[in-house]
């Protein structure tokens, strides 16, 4: 089982972590180390650079969404045969749920994990003020363990001299290196075309060259040093651990369109007895015959609209396994997917699916943003009476229904209750992404109802 595990946390967003923690992940992988990836926090996207780089799919770590015991099982899952876990933290170090306590930030799952921080500092236009920046993060709480500083933005190897006699000597913690702000090492295609891109190998080009870059002015020797820790002791069963053999097959729509899945999600319901078969709509792969369920993740719809609804013969398929009342969970860009159009930005509209009635438009800002504990509404056949899940919501999308529609989640968040979604039969369709780990009977629920029709 591996004791090494860091923490690259940064003092904000934009600081530049991610792009470090993928040239560290790309560097120690030159070195032929198996790195596992983490992400604090529900993003989906840094996952994906972290998958692509390591050759191991990268997990989400989030002490809002997941109790302790659980928060470590996910961790000790992935990483038992790593060489070392790379965990990269969420926002500014200490952002999370609530501007009142540390839950859900970097900082709470750092302490849980008993990791060692690194934190990336944007040096620009600073020298001694740095240290003060870092003693700041320091003082805030004395459960954090920032052992280290990454000095990001630096004006060159002065200015980085200048930074680190001020850090070492007012906070007593090494700053392992720095990256020059001269060097243009931004991430490609961060949203668009991001999974083809990293599936053709695209963007290896660009990941040795940032391993190249971070390797020479970062001391990757004193980071794994500070990596090595006691290790975290599993205890008690799992619940990834397989319960059954398979007893349905449950269709996963993933493509450049549809790919913002948790993997916890798809383990647990092949832990529980499923058989995941993956179709492309994007390309022009129909549901596969022969499955007992639906599963329609999240992505970017809307980015594909135009090639989405060119798709007839998939958008029929689709449409008829719902209409025959095959149990379909769709969330965020597949409830989009499933309404009858999507209308973009600059006004066009595209014919979706048209299994759920209205249409979802796409906004300049943010329709909703954050953590989401929700309900099931009545009938609800997956989300049942008495049951609550936690996820969240990410989209410039709102949902015009044209007419009077049954909901499928009541969600309740910091800005209060709401009713969101749809849900028909056996279709449970809404913006929320749910983690099914936060509720695995969910998972147990979605599997009996696909062996009930079948």
């Amino acid at each position: 089982m591996a004791a090494k595990r860091i923490v690259i946390a940064g003092t904000g967003s934009g600081v530049g972590k991610t792009t470090i923690t993928i040239g560290l992940m790309a560097a120690l992988r030159k070195r032929n180390w198996q790195v596992q990836g983490f992400k604090c926090g529900p993003d989906y996207i840094d996952p994906t650079y972290h998958t692509a780089v390591t050759g191991r799919p990268s997990r989400n770590l989030d002490s809002w969404m997941f109790g302790k015991d659980l928060l470590k099982e996910i961790y000790l899952r992935a990483s038992e045969d790593a060489d070392i876990s790379v965990i990269e933290g969420v926002m500014g170090f200490f952002d999370g749920h609530s501007p009142e306590s540390d839950v859900g930030s970097t900082a709470e799952i750092s302490t849980l994990l008993n990791c060692p921080v690194i934190l990336v500092v944007d040096c620009g236009s600073m020298a001694r003020s740095a240290a003060a920046v870092v003693k700041g993060f320091q003082a805030f709480t004395e459960k954090a363990n920032i052992v280290g500083v990454i000095a990001n933005r630096v004006g060159g190897e002065g200015h980085f001299h200048l930074v680190k006699t001020a850090i070492e000597k007012e906070c007593q913690i090494p700053v392992i290196g720095y990256v020059n702000s001269e060097i243009d090492i931004s991430l490609p295609e961060r949203h668009l075309g991001l999974i083809p891109s990293i599936e053709r190998g695209d963007l290896n080009s660009f990941f040795e060259k940032l391993g190249e870059i971070v390797a020479k002015t970062i001391d990757l020797n004193l980071l794994t040093q500070l990596a090595e820790v006691p290790a975290i002791t599993k205890t008690g069963s799992s619940i990834f651990d397989v319960k059954c053999e398979k007893k349905v097959n449950i269709a996963v729509a993933k493509d450049a369109a549809f790919h913002f899945y948790y993997q916890e999600n798809l383990d647990l319901l092949e832990s529980f007895g499923a058989k995941l078969s993956f179709f492309s709509p994007l390309n022009g792969e129909t549901v596969p015959d022969n499955v007992d369920g639906l599963y329609i993740g999240g992505g970017f719809p809307e980015q594909f609209a135009k090639n989405l609804s060119e798709q007839t013969v998939v958008k029929q398929s689709v449409k008829m396994a719902i209409a025959d009342g095959i149990p379909t969970l769709a969330e965020c860009g597949g409830f989009m997917f499933l309404t009858e159009a999507i209308e973009t930005h600059d006004g066009n509209r595209f014919e979706m699916v048209g299994a759920i009635p209205g249409k979802t438009v796409m906004q300049n800002r943010l329709a909703a943003i954050g953590y989401r504990e929700i309900k099931g509404m009545n009938g609800n056949p997956i989300l049942t009476d008495g049951l609550t899940a936690r996820g969240h919501e990410f989209h410039y999308a709102v949902y015009i229904p044209s007419r009077d529609v049954p909901y499928a989640y009541e969600t309740e968040s910091t800005y209060g209750k709401k009713h969101e979604g749809y849900q028909s039969r056996n279709l449970v369709a809404g913006f929320t992404h749910i983690h099914f780990a936060t509720c695995p009977e969910i998972v147990e629920n979605f599997i009996a109802l696909c062996r009930t029709w079948r």
